[in-house]
């Protein structure tokens, strides 16, 4: 069981931005809680696992699978240390 499996549509702020990635084609775009709600409300009840399996690449002619991912908070960065 995976972090997918375990959180809910209705358990994420409403404003948190879920990154979408086309397994085929590589296309990004990204999905609020506040976007899935305002389809249905009975969707708030849905696991992420759910509605990634529900939806759907948005890129012209694709309609590819997709994988969610959290955007992480705060800024990330590459390893600065060196070896002595």
């Amino acid at each position: 069981m995976n972090w997918k499996a375990q959180l809910r549509v209705s358990d994420l702020d409403l404003q948190e931005r879920l990154e979408v990635t086309c397994r085929r084609c590589g296309h990004v775009h990204f999905l609020t809680p506040f976007v899935i709600l305002r389809q249905g409300k009975e969707l708030g009840f849905l696991h992420l696992d759910e509605v990634e399996a529900r939806t759907r690449c948005k890129a012209r002619g694709c309609g590819g699978r997709v994988r969610l991912a959290k955007r992480r908070p705060g800024e990330t960065s590459g390893f600065v240390g060196g070896m002595p």
